[in-house]
């Protein structure tokens, strides 16, 4: 009977060491696959391979050992020079990190040479990687931002046959003045400045002449390159996402089009005094030219050029934040690259910071349905209410499983259940958290984009993009808390107007948002309070005594002081 109890330990003992789950035990409890990723372990066959695998660790280290121990002191030195030369190889080593930085460098510079040969599609492609400060090396921001408004140059006799072609006449004959040299360059057109016959200053937006010619080209050898890279990584298939926008990209090549966009989003903003949207000159614009005021403004990235008009970096970003936050949650009606590039900066009337809003190719609309639930999971979400925030992101067709996962790509960051604060700056270890949740679960990722409504894409991009602004200026504000105000604002003002009726009048709609803004605050200083006193309350059992110091209440301690 002993002999037999002592096989079964010992056989217990081997199966932990191979590890495997000894069937007798009970499984432990599954733990919120959002909050750390760890990698499975591999249960391939445990054959000969292995115990080679094994015995070459232990037996390599010990050999190399005794050569050592017998060479001369000559192989001796050698020696020493190859492991210093494989120790330079060390992550925390300074040669290490030179090397990896010279890596990233010529790989940017390559992705610009790149983008500006190709132009079009290409340079957009690149604008939108500068958006990912948080994921990418600095090397890539700061490289990848010549593409922002210094990209390619069109020569004048271009400029030139493009006008003859549209307005049969050259440029300098259709206005009073019109300078050749362009003051930016991007993507798909270059930026000039003239004067209107009537001494109006304006801006001149003229589209490169074989943009439409290579279109289609672009289109088709982007799809063949993802498909490509798709059949050598099956996981990595992005060539849908391409599939779905390419109509939405090739509406920037109507100008006409972005003149639309321009005047209603001018509409749907006017209340807003702080944003600018440049008016329209209709008769001389066409399909490939849009005509448009000239405003003077820094970008909305440049901190010094802020500091210089005499601005507050606090004021700039909260106006940028609350102007997009609007699009998202109200008007639906949402500018999806708005890029460093397209927001200037200048002193308003008031002295403050007032926003040139430029660039209205890329539009896209979200349905009332997905605006509200977006509005809804945001408040969720800051108010840490897990099951609102389940059921918010189940409306927008996420899967019960990936809600958690869905809302820290919407935020960009982590989400601790346990702090109701959200740092707009992440830390190494919450970047890091980022980098292993994009690279572990990016087939849950990809599953997550795929089950959202497509306008959500651009969204993502809208919203990324500003916060990359956000965190360019330092992160003057608290982001997520202002989205979430205007969340609540937007959603009361949503449902007041659909309800109609007395209800609809704006003096109610306006009290109505007042009343769900309050009643949003309160609760959030309500729940810090709250934790703030019980974290008080049981330090001070601590201290008299009635609470005896212990490990399960260091952690509840821990919890609450978060």
């Amino acid at each position: 009977m002993e002999l037999r109890r002592t096989v079964q330990i010992c056989r217990f003992h081997w199966l932990l060491l191979k590890g495997r789950q000894c069937p007798r035990l009970p499984l432990a409890p599954r733990c919120r696959q959002s909050s750390s990723f760890w990698p499975s372990r591999a249960r391939g066959p445990q054959g000969l391979p292995r115990k080679a695998l094994l015995a070459a660790a232990l037996g390599l280290p010990l050999a190399a050992g005794v050569a050592y121990a017998v060479a001369e002191k000559p192989e001796r030195r050698r020696m020493r020079l190859l492991l210093d030369g494989g120790g330079a190889l060390c992550q925390n080593s300074p040669e290490y990190v030179a090397a990896m930085s010279e890596c990233h460098q010529r790989a940017a510079n390559a992705i610009v040479y790149g983008a500006i040969q190709n132009g079009g599609l290409y340079i957009k492609l690149g604008q939108g990687l500068c958006a990912f400060n948080h994921l990418l090396p600095p090397e890539y921001i700061t490289t990848l931002r010549v593409l922002e408004d210094r990209a390619l140059r069109s020569s004048y006799a271009e400029v030139d046959e493009l006008f003859l072609e549209d307005f049969q006449a050259r440029a300098d004959q259709l206005f009073l003045e019109f300078d050749y040299r362009p003051i930016a360059a991007a993507s798909l057109a270059q930026v000039h400045q003239a004067r209107l016959h009537d001494g109006t200053p304006v801006a001149v937006k003229v589209q490169y002449i074989d943009l439409r010619d290579r279109f289609d080209g672009d289109i088709r050898t982007l799809e063949l390159l993802l498909q490509i890279v798709e059949l050598m990584h099956p996981s990595f298939g992005f060539s849908w996402v391409l599939r779905d926008l390419k109509g939405t990209l090739a509406q920037e090549l109507d100008f006409e089009t972005e003149a639309r966009n321009a005047q209603r989003c001018a509409r749907d903003l006017q209340h807003f005094g702080f944003v600018v949207v440049p008016r329209v000159h209709w008769e001389k614009s066409s399909k490939r030219v849009l005509t448009a005021d000239f405003y003077e403004g820094c970008k909305i990235n440049d901190v010094e050029g802020i500091l210089r008009q005499g601005l507050r970096l606090k004021d700039a970003a909260d106006k940028l934040i609350r102007l997009f936050a609007e699009q998202i949650f109200y008007t639906g009606f949402i500018h999806a690259d708005p890029h460093p590039g397209n927001v200037l900066v200048r002193r308003g009337p008031d002295g403050k910071a007032q926003l040139i809003l430029l660039d209205h190719g890329l539009y896209d609309v979200l349905q009332v349905k997905d605006r509200e639930a977006l509005c809804k999971l945001w408040r969720s979400i800051i108010l840490r209410d897990d099951s609102t925030m389940r059921k918010c992101s189940e409306q927008l067709g996420v899967r019960a499983e990936d809600y958690f996962l869905f809302c820290e790509m919407l935020l960009q960051r982590p989400i601790s259940m346990a702090e109701l604060t959200l740092s707009n700056v992440l830390t190494r270890e919450e970047a890091a958290y980022m980098q292993s949740m994009a690279k572990d679960r990016f087939d849950h990722i990809m599953q997550v984009l795929k089950d959202l409504p497509r306008s959500m894409l651009l969204v993502f991009r809208n919203i990324n993009t500003v916060r990359g602004i956000n965190v360019a200026l330092g992160a003057p504000v608290d982001r997520y808390y202002i989205m979430a105000k205007s969340a609540v604002r937007c959603w009361s003002r949503t449902v007041s107007q659909r309800q109609g009726g007395i209800t609809g009048s704006f003096l109610l709609r306006w009290m109505r948002a007042l009343w769900d803004s309050l009643v949003f605050e309160t609760t959030l200083r309500l729940q810090i309070a709250s934790m703030k006193l019980t974290t008080s309350l049981l330090r001070l059992l601590v201290y008299v005594g009635f609470l005896q110091p212990s490990q399960e209440q260091q952690r509840i301690y821990e919890y609450l002081e978060a």
